[in-house]
């Protein structure tokens, strides 16, 4: 784990530093160009693969048991978010706020976590 830690500190360090380097360019407002806000908005997502290959990497480290523990929280938390975002998107044809695409993500941690939590208990 200590492996694990040390990577996904360094990925998501990268990911704060460029999201906060990006926000401050965006809010200067020095970048006119059309093109260049947008890749400066896309900035943060540099980060985003290597988070991806270390959470790959750690998978491929542990055991078949905390795998298929995992699997089966991520199958939850896959099918509990597409429940909850297609129910909220029939919602918002009938004059429910429209929401961003942010509240996806945290929606999906927290499925992904109440998941592994529900799937280690199986296996005690």
């Amino acid at each position: 784990m200590n492996r694990y830690r040390k990577e996904m500190t360094a990925a998501m360090l990268a990911y704060v530093v460029l999201l906060m380097a990006s926000v401050w360019w965006l809010r200067s407002g020095t970048l006119d160009n059309p093109t260049a806000r947008i890749a400066v908005a896309l900035c943060p997502m540099i980060a985003g693969p290597f988070i991806c290959w270390v959470v790959l990497r750690q998978l491929r480290r542990v055991d078949e048991l905390f795998r298929r523990v995992q699997l089966e929280a991520l199958a939850i938390a896959f099918a509990g978010t597409a429940l909850i975002t297609f129910s909220y998107g029939f919602l918002e044809g009938v004059g429910f706020p429209k929401l961003s695409l942010f509240v996806v993500w945290p929606v999906m941690a927290v499925l992904w976590i109440l998941g592994s939590v529900f799937s280690a208990r199986r296996y005690r």
